[in-house]
């Protein structure tokens, strides 16, 4: 009888193991605007529990710059499995050249993998009316980074959220409350393959 209880406790041991996924990013993923519960992080962390944990270490107006700097306390204290660096758009708003953002991004990169956390990239894109070129070159960037680092690259999937009515708040640049699942949705499609991969038995 021992035997067994003791043959159930490791198995129930084995299938609890999940992933931590922190997020590092903005105020697309700091719920900037509308309720914290009803951001798409909440709302994706509910989805993927009991099995594997988020982590919302964003911060509303956050740089490259300033995740690069936060991002050695958070490996510290959280020990994820895999970080979501959603950075990059503030520095992009504000006409930051492009090769410090992609020096930025690629040493959080690094970073994270000399701690054993494997970074993932979430790819961003500018307004158009900050000049083509500018524009183009940075939505480009994260595609050679992703490329040049061999980092999973979640492509950006929100044109249509800006172009439909009641997605985007009075600002022109935050999403609203409604367009919070269709930006979990497209999260957890790239996140389940490579938590899936992941998995222990």
């Amino acid at each position: 009888m021992i035997r067994a209880l003791f043959i159930v406790l490791l198995l129930l041991c084995g299938t609890s193991h999940g992933a931590t996924v922190l997020v590092l990013g903005d105020s697309l993923s700091a719920s900037y605007g509308i309720a914290e519960q009803r951001g798409w992080i909440s709302l994706l962390s509910a989805d993927l529990a009991p099995r594997h944990r988020m982590v919302n270490a964003s911060i509303s107006g956050d740089t490259s710059g300033g995740g690069l700097a936060r991002l050695p306390r958070l490996l510290e204290e959280y020990s994820p499995d895999f970080v979501l660096i959603e950075l990059g758009a503030n520095d992009g708003l504000r006409g930051a050249p492009l090769g410090l953002i992609e020096k930025n991004i690629t040493q959080m990169i690094e970073l994270c993998r000399r701690q054993g956390t494997q970074p993932l990239l979430f790819g961003m894109r500018i307004p158009a009316n900050y000049g083509r070129r500018y524009s183009d070159g940075f939505a480009n960037l994260y595609l050679a980074i992703a490329k040049r680092t061999e980092t999973p690259l979640m492509a950006f999937e929100f044109a249509d959220i800006a172009a439909t009515e009641g997605m985007i708040q009075r600002d022109g640049l935050h999403p609203t409350a409604a367009a919070q699942p269709l930006i979990k949705n497209s999260v957890k499609r790239f996140l389940e393959p490579i938590l899936a991969v992941d998995e222990k038995p």
